[in-house]
């Protein structure tokens, strides 16, 4: 694993053996970066360069808009998801792969609650991934189920994974209990646009297995055919 600093963020780097083997970017909350390729390698491959950004500020680099708290105690949404995204297309991704011994296949971005909100957005942003894992993606986010709706992508996509623990919206919350009509409102409109698009429901709530269930998104798809 090679490690360097960009703008704060701390980005990790595990290589795949093979060259220009695919690559997938994974915004982390904390270091589970390590815990997700443990169970990627657990899991048997597949050969893929693993990207892992910590470092982050959750609520801010990880929100496309303004958007009040969903809990009494915590800070509202900073949106600020754009900045963030082009320190990650713009000089993120070419520092990572200046090192890699050739360019990879394909691009893809995964991530886990904020992040997996993220993921999708970063579809219409920028038109640097062509895949995408969104898991327990937080898709109850205000309004972000009418942008996706009203919104084209900037690079048709050649998947979208979704997943969600099938306790998630069981929540007294009115905001958190939208997320699996959400999700699967969204994955219904990719499919519709002619994407592959699964959604996966598993059992548990939203803070279980993240890092197993992380590495199954990823999985999914690096191996489409």
């Amino acid at each position: 694993m090679d490690t360097f600093v960009a703008d704060g963020k701390t980005v990790s780097v595990f290589s795949a053996a093979e060259p220009g083997a695919p690559v997938v970017y994974l915004n982390t909350f904390g270091e589970e970066g390590q815990a997700v390729f443990d169970a990627l390698t657990a899991a048997g491959g597949p050969a893929l360069t693993l990207v892992t950004i910590s470092g982050l500020d959750w609520d801010r680099d990880m929100s496309p808009w303004d958007s009040p708290a969903v809990f009494k105690s915590a800070a509202p949404f900073a949106g600020g998801a754009d900045d963030y995204l082009r320190l990650l297309a713009e000089e993120i991704i070419p520092a990572v792969e200046r090192q890699l011994p050739a360019p990879p296949i394909w691009r893809g971005i995964a991530g886990y609650s904020l992040a997996g909100l993220f993921a999708v957005y970063a579809l219409y942003r920028t038109d640097v991934f062509s895949r995408v894992a969104s898991v327990s993606g937080s898709l109850w986010f205000p309004g972000f189920r009418e942008y996706v709706l009203s919104h084209a992508p900037l690079r048709q996509p050649d998947c979208v994974f979704f997943s969600l623990g099938d306790r998630e919206s069981k929540t007294r919350n009115p905001v958190l209990r939208t997320v699996q009509e959400n999700t699967e409102a969204l994955c219904e409109f990719y499919r519709g646009q002619g994407i592959r698009t699964v959604f996966q429901l598993n059992p548990g709530g939203h803070h279980g297995h993240p890092a197993q269930r992380t590495a199954a998104g990823i999985k999914y798809i690096c191996n489409l055919s």
